[in-house]
């Protein structure tokens, strides 16, 4: 099998505003691939492109070897999606928004209480099948959407911000069940702006800004090419970025300001901390950590994933 997702010079224009401007994209088979990026970034505009959902302004888009613009009814049957917003049936219990999802699908009455029964033990469910919606946590219904997105047997899944809103215990959980999927054959697309969710599942990805692709490749790939590998955070500090590159000397080379913190990329943080605590800088405390994928969006973009 070739590109699951093939796209050149994608764009996607609302009016005067262009979300989405001129990406390439290239997925191959059986990954986990990440968009990542702060809100407004242009990541949800993509999904909905690739999921047949809104149609391209300009460019190529092929998802699963079919032109996006063709039969989007026949591709979509083949595309399992886990929205942003939470999009379950209240009206319905959960093995019945299972089996609901699967005759939407075309499968009879009998398969997807087959299939619905299936997915329930994968999102360790099946204690609740009967229980309503609403009487889930936010973990349980962040399960039983992807649940819901299994049912028909996708050959492609699209992910959007999955753990948005969970506490770490619930994320977790979700994690588990996706990294299970990669294990079983299926190609994963995934949006985040968790850098340590992105690093964690990501075996590809990209950092989208302004509807741009700013940089590509794997999560080691992208922190080698763009940081230095290590980071010195200085918290509460009382100087300015100017003094501290002056205290630092050349090893001040890579020091910026991100809100209250003075941050400082280098090889050599000890020497690094040495240096600031002869100066007799007053801090109110120092970190020094390994550089991560947010540290390269900091560095690219100059704000934070969040933002």
């Amino acid at each position: 099998m070739g590109a699951v997702v093939l796209a050149r010079g994608l764009v996607k224009r609302y009016g005067d505003l262009t979300a989405v401007d001129h990406i390439d994209l290239d997925i191959p088979p059986g990954i986990t691939f990440g968009v990542l990026g702060p809100n407004g970034a242009g990541k949800t505009t993509t999904m909905k492109m690739i999921t047949c959902v809104s149609p391209p302004t300009e460019g190529t888009l092929e998802v699963l070897g079919a032109d996006v613009r063709g039969d989007r009814r026949s591709l979509k049957r083949r595309i399992g999606v886990v929205p942003q917003g939470m999009t379950l049936d209240m009206d319905l219990n959960v093995r019945e928004n299972l089996v609901a999802q699967g005759m939407y699908h075309g499968l009879g009455r009998r398969l997807a209480g087959e299939r619905a029964d299936e997915y329930l033990e994968f999102a360790a469910l099946t204690d609740r099948a009967d229980a309503t919606t609403d009487e889930l946590s936010g973990g349980m219904q962040r399960r039983l959407l992807v649940a819901r997105a299994l049912v028909s047997d996708p050959e492609l899944v699209v992910l959007d911000e999955p753990t948005t809103g969970l506490d770490p215990q619930a994320r977790h959980h979700v994690w588990e069940r996706l990294r299970s999927l990669k294990r079983a054959g299926k190609t994963l697309i995934l949006t985040t702006h968790y850098m340590d969710e992105a690093a964690r599942l990501c075996d590809q990805l990209v950092v989208v800004d302004k509807g741009r692709i700013i940089a590509a490749g794997t999560p080691d790939e992208l922190v080698a090419a763009h940081v230095p590998p290590q980071v010195v955070e200085l918290i509460g500090a009382a100087m300015t970025v100017d003094e501290l590159k002056s205290v630092l000397g050349s090893k001040g080379a890579d020091a910026e300001e991100v809100g209250d913190r003075l941050l400082v990329y280098t090889d050599g943080s000890l020497d690094v901390e040495r240096r600031v605590r002869k100066a007799g800088v007053g801090v109110d405390r120092v970190l020094l950590r390994e550089s991560t994928l947010e540290d390269v969006f900091l560095r690219l973009t100059g704000h934070s994933l969040t933002e």
